[in-house]
């Protein structure tokens, strides 16, 4: 069952790329005492991450900030050299914090994994997005076509702030 609104970040460990490599940082962690706005895709370089959903998120950035959010992340099901190089690719480095779900571990534990094998990338992450207030998920949107950012784009987040 996928995460829902008051639900709690399910504990698992991620890795957060920086500008030297990666270091293992857990949910909990991430999540405690900030609001984060999190939004999930598919996978790092693909046509809509890469051309629909991120950008709308890198340039809504201080918009996001204005509102009382501390940190904007995306998550994919890549491991962390994949997203090392997809943020520096995108320029949006120092906007947007990158995490590499590589195992799908926290993908799964949120209930919003998804089997994409017949387009040849295995199993993945659902798009979606989300506000984190300390760890509890206080909205959640998940598109129901993965090629689409528009339910949980940066948008809808702002409408949500």
């Amino acid at each position: 069952m996928p995460i829902s609104v008051g639900d709690r970040i399910p504990e698992a460990s991620l890795k957060q790329v920086d500008t030297d490599g990666a270091k293992d940082v857990s949910t909990n962690d991430f999540f405690a005492g900030r609001k984060v706005v999190l939004f999930g895709v598919p996978g790092a370089f693909t046509p809509t991450c890469s051309n629909n959903h991120l950008p709308g998120f890198v340039e809504n950035r201080d918009a996001i900030g204005a509102k009382g959010i501390d940190d904007v992340a995306v998550i994919s099901v890549n491991d962390h050299f994949v997203m090392k190089a997809w943020a520096g690719f995108t320029g949006a480095e120092d906007k947007i914090t990158f995490l590499s779900d590589g195992n799908g571990d926290v993908t799964r534990a949120l209930g919003l994994d998804i089997d994409l094998s017949k387009g040849g990338l295995g199993a993945r992450s659902k798009r979606y997005s989300m506000i984190v207030d300390n760890g509890v998920v206080t909205a959640v949107n998940v598109e129901e076509n993965p090629g689409e950012a528009v339910t949980s784009g940066a948008a809808r987040i702002l409408e949500q702030l």
